[in-house]
């Protein structure tokens, strides 16, 4: 059914776009209905047709009512368009691209970034995709964002692997991604501290001050670093600065299912939104990850139980939730961009959350896809189902980001095929990065 467009309204963080929503009630599917086939083409798509056009990274965002507010539409995220490399493997295996198609816009990004700004080796959030500059994420926030970098690199990395082998362009496509991979300076991130620091700037120093401990979606980061062949951190930093000395471990649960790992410190238990079972683990595989905190494929996996049993259990009684309407993570909302979870629940569900969590919740995830495609179609746009929205409040916005619709492409194939999975870790440097940390790991 087409979406009835009501109107344009402004709050804080960005602009709105309300419509309205229709209701009903959604039925399970077949795990091979060609649904997926649907959604992992849209998806792509969004980094194929709608890559910025010079550096051929992913746009941050992109609003279908073209209107942007808050960053110029050709800003591009590093973190998103590294989810946009294993998006555009996705491409080639489902044959929505050629494997030369393909090489050549690599091309264009990697020559790009290396050109681009970087700080010790590290890209920052965003890049002016047409100059290569820095776009400030926030005011302080004007250089190296090691997060984001890890990102890229998860998705260079596993492009590297999946050329590596190949005619001599293809080599040198995986040798320029070699060379950028070695000039990250993780141990400079230190501050020759136990821990790694998300930010530095040149103009600011360290003073977003962001040492990354406990858990979140950084586990890639310090598998990374550890990784490194050239600029390496201890197992101290891993132990101290990410595990806090075995603090992050919880003998918690909810809905009698286990946390595993601490979600929040300090606090009574609670579980994240979901984007972080998803960020690390596109590349890094978690079935059969496990080091002295976690078994890693149990966390991730328990995470989108809880947030489905959340949802079934919908303790606000919000409109619509339920067994086939479920999930929530970071993305835009009724009062702006918001990191939502059940313990910060505003009745709105990313379809992300859901829809990336194929490889944990199969049925549930299925049932999630069923309803939006065929109950709720009004949601569903040019590069798949639009990144958030709310029966209860009875909106939802017509725009995309890239970090909400890369997950999904990468994840529903890791489902599917293991792809990205299975080249990410049989990189060298990986598993090297993973032994030294004590993570035993499926080969």
């Amino acid at each position: 059914m087409p979406f009835l467009l009501l109107f344009l309204s402004c709050n804080s963080n960005d602009k709105k776009q309300e419509n309205k929503i229709s209701e009903s009630k959604s039925t399970a599917i077949n795990p091979d209905d060609p649904l997926l086939d649907t959604i992992q083409k849209q998806t792509f798509n969004y980094f194929w047709e709608g890559a910025e056009p010079h550096s051929g990274l992913a746009r941050e965002r992109l609003h279908m009512d073209d209107v942007y507010p808050t960053s110029p539409k050709n800003t591009v995220t590093t973190g998103g368009s590294g989810f946009g490399m294993m998006a555009l493997l996705v491409g080639i295996k489902r044959g929505y691209v050629t494997r030369e198609e393909a090489l050549s816009r690599f091309e264009k990004m990697v020559d790009f970034l290396e050109k681009a700004d970087r700080f010790h080796g590290a890209w920052p959030h965003w890049l002016n995709g047409e100059t290569g500059k820095v776009v400030p994420f926030s005011k302080k926030d004007t250089g190296g964002d090691l997060v984001e970098t890890a990102f890229l690199i998860q998705g260079m990395l596993t492009v590297k692997e999946y050329f590596k082998n190949g005619n001599a362009q293809e080599k040198q496509l995986a040798h320029k991604i070699d060379q950028l991979w070695r000039g990250v300076e993780w141990d400079w991130y230190t501050k020759g501290e136990n821990v790694l620091y998300w930010h530095w700037s040149p103009t600011d120093n360290w003073d977003m001050n962001f040492p990354i401990g406990g858990y979140n979606e950084c586990l890639i980061m310090y598998v990374l670093a550890a990784a490194s062949p050239t600029h390496p951190i201890s197992k101290e930093v891993y132990d101290q600065g990410w595990a806090l000395n075995g603090k992050i471990i919880s003998k918690d649960s909810l809905y009698d299912i286990p946390l595993v790992l601490n979600y929040y410190e300090n606090e009574d238990a609670d579980i994240g939104p979901m984007f972080w079972a998803h960020y690390s683990y596109l590349g890094l595989n978690p079935k059969g990850l496990k080091d002295q905190y976690a078994d890693y494929w149990q966390l991730v996996q328990n995470q989108a139980k809880i947030h489905h049993a959340y949802a079934v259990e919908n303790p606000k009684n919000f409109k619509g939730y339920g067994d086939s309407l479920w999930g929530m993570s970071s993305s835009y909302s009724v009062n702006g961009y918001d990191a939502h979870r059940p313990g910060n629940d505003l009745g709105v569900i990313t379809p992300t959350a859901a829809l990336a969590s194929f490889p944990y919740t199969p049925n549930e995830s299925m049932k999630m896809l069923h309803y939006l495609y065929t109950e709720q179609d009004s949601l569903i746009g040019k590069y798949g189902p639009y990144d958030a929205f709310s029966l209860e409040d009875n909106w939802f916005v017509p725009r995309y980001l890239a970090i909400d619709q890369g997950p999904i492409t990468i994840m529903i194939e890791n489902y599917r095929s293991g792809m990205l999975w299975n080249l990410f870790m049989q990189n060298e440097d990986v598993k090297r990065g993973l032994d030294k940390l004590g993570f035993t790991y499926a080969n």
